[in-house]
């Protein structure tokens, strides 16, 4: 079947998580509660750890005065993408997976796609709100194995918001791919507004079970193989 998209196919796919590869009820029902358990702990017997000591460090100067844990949770209610707290969650997580307490949930039609636009040299890459340890620990541990050996890159928002065209001129110039040629999957529309501001190709995904409204902006698929038949991709 041709591609329905008239350009050139891509040669990197841009990913998000949430909603995109992975169920949001993964991350609001398994991830953020387990993780709201591990957080006093963490903050009481490894602030001398220097990953949790910069987190705490910077929560201080975006919350002066405020307590690190209270000022995590309320983050965390806000569901607000900061980037301490991530790194914290983060922390948290990596021990969840390393002792079998969790594992990365992927939609069934993620991996064979991406197994087969890697096998024919289309890079792929992660751009997600949830830091870059937390993104490698999703991959890193699901049902199909470690998918981080599929991945050129895990970008997070220390490369800036994803709402915010300059976050992808910047992904661009980090992945060192030409915007024409880069395809962003969200299952946002303004995060795909965003991409597309910088000149990337963008498609959203609405998967039935996320609740996710389709928007009229670019186009929308249901799948991973409905944007493999759209932009000239393998089909798995």
């Amino acid at each position: 079947m041709p591609p329905e998209h008239s350009v050139a196919p891509p040669i990197l796919v841009l990913t998000d998580i949430e909603g995109t590869t992975t169920p949001i009820a993964f991350v609001h029902r398994t991830l953020f509660p387990y993780a709201r358990k591990a957080l006093p702990g963490l903050l009481r017997d490894r602030v001398h750890e220097p990953d949790v000591a910069v987190a705490v460090a910077e929560i201080g100067r975006l919350a002066p005065g405020q307590d690190p844990l209270a000022q995590c949770l309320a983050w965390m209610d806000q569901d607000a993408k900061i980037t301490p707290l991530k790194t914290l969650q983060g922390i948290a997580w990596a021990d969840g997976y390393a002792d079998g307490s969790l594992q990365g949930e992927i939609y069934p039609d993620v991996v064979p796609a991406m197994r087969a636009w890697h096998a024919t040299g289309v890079r792929l890459a992660v751009y997600s709100s949830g830091s870059e340890a937390a993104q490698r620990l999703i991959f890193g541990h699901t049902p199909d194995g470690d998918l981080r050996p599929l991945m050129s890159a895990f970008l997070d928002t220390r490369i800036g918001g994803k709402r915010e065209t300059a976050s992808y001129a910047t992904a661009a110039a980090t992945l060192q791919a030409p915007v024409d040629r880069m395809l962003f999957l969200s299952d946002v529309e303004a995060e795909l507004d965003a991409a597309a501001g910088a000149g990337l190709l963008t498609c959203q995904l609405v998967r039935a079970g996320d609740g996710t409204v389709a928007g009229t902006r670019h186009p929308v698929e249901s799948d991973f193989a409905g944007v493999a038949r759209r932009f000239g991709l393998p089909v798995a």
